[in-house]
Protein backbone atom coordinates (compact mmCIF):
# COMPACT_ATOMS: atom_id res chain seq x y z
CA UNK A 1 0.00 0.00 0.00
CA UNK A 2 2.93 2.41 0.87
CA UNK A 3 4.80 1.62 -1.99
CA UNK A 4 1.23 2.37 -4.43
CA UNK A 5 1.24 5.74 -2.59
CA UNK A 6 4.83 6.47 -3.84
CA UNK A 7 4.03 5.89 -7.16
CA UNK A 8 0.93 7.72 -7.55
CA UNK A 9 2.75 10.87 -5.80
CA UNK A 10 5.46 10.06 -8.52
CA UNK A 11 3.26 10.15 -11.04
CA UNK A 12 1.30 13.08 -10.33
CA UNK A 13 4.72 15.05 -9.94
CA UNK A 14 5.78 14.02 -13.39
CA UNK A 15 2.57 15.08 -14.86
CA UNK A 16 3.37 18.42 -13.31
CA UNK A 17 6.49 19.06 -14.44
CA UNK A 18 5.48 18.11 -17.88
CA UNK A 19 3.00 21.04 -18.01
CA UNK A 20 5.03 23.39 -15.59
CA UNK A 21 7.24 26.15 -17.65
CA UNK A 22 10.15 23.78 -16.48
CA UNK A 23 10.08 21.56 -18.95
CA UNK A 24 9.82 24.29 -22.00
CA UNK A 25 12.81 25.06 -20.28
CA UNK A 26 14.30 21.95 -20.40
CA UNK A 27 13.41 21.23 -23.91
CA UNK A 28 14.84 24.85 -25.02
CA UNK A 29 18.23 24.32 -23.73
CA UNK A 30 18.28 20.53 -24.97
CA UNK A 31 17.66 21.97 -28.42
CA UNK A 32 19.93 25.02 -28.05
CA UNK A 33 22.39 22.77 -26.91
CA UNK A 34 22.19 19.90 -29.44
CA UNK A 35 22.50 22.59 -31.90
CA UNK A 36 26.00 24.05 -30.51
CA UNK A 37 27.02 21.19 -30.21
CA UNK A 38 26.33 19.58 -33.93
CA UNK A 39 28.10 23.43 -34.85
CA UNK A 40 31.18 21.69 -32.72
CA UNK A 41 31.94 19.04 -35.25
CA UNK A 42 32.17 16.57 -32.19
CA UNK A 43 32.07 12.49 -32.95
CA UNK A 44 30.31 10.18 -30.53
CA UNK A 45 32.48 7.72 -28.67
CA UNK A 46 31.30 5.00 -30.36
CA UNK A 47 32.46 6.72 -33.68
CA UNK A 48 36.06 7.49 -32.05
CA UNK A 49 36.19 3.87 -30.62
CA UNK A 50 36.10 2.53 -33.81
CA UNK A 51 38.40 4.93 -35.55
CA UNK A 52 40.76 3.91 -32.88
CA UNK A 53 40.46 0.24 -34.03
CA UNK A 54 40.32 1.04 -37.69
CA UNK A 55 44.14 3.57 -36.79
CA UNK A 56 45.36 0.55 -35.04
CA UNK A 57 44.96 -2.21 -37.63
CA UNK A 58 46.08 0.39 -40.08
CA UNK A 59 49.45 1.09 -38.32
CA UNK A 60 49.97 -2.80 -37.52
CA UNK A 61 50.06 -3.45 -41.93
CA UNK A 62 51.89 -0.43 -42.34
CA UNK A 63 54.47 -2.38 -40.28
CA UNK A 64 54.41 -5.59 -41.84
CA UNK A 65 54.78 -3.77 -44.94
CA UNK A 66 58.11 -1.94 -43.89
CA UNK A 67 59.26 -4.74 -42.82
CA UNK A 68 58.71 -6.96 -46.14
CA UNK A 69 59.81 -3.54 -48.12
CA UNK A 70 63.06 -3.85 -46.17
CA UNK A 71 63.60 -7.63 -46.65
CA UNK A 72 62.95 -6.87 -50.69
CA UNK A 73 65.35 -4.03 -50.35
CA UNK A 74 68.24 -6.46 -48.54
CA UNK A 75 67.83 -9.12 -51.14
CA UNK A 76 68.18 -6.49 -53.98
CA UNK A 77 71.23 -4.90 -52.62
CA UNK A 78 72.46 -8.40 -52.02
CA UNK A 79 74.89 -9.48 -54.98
CA UNK A 80 73.46 -12.65 -57.15
CA UNK A 81 75.49 -15.99 -56.86
CA UNK A 82 75.75 -18.31 -59.84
Amino acid sequence: MNQKLIDDINEKLKAVMAQSPAADLERNLRAMLGAAFARLDLVSREEFDIQREVLARTRARLAELEKQVAALEAAASTPERR
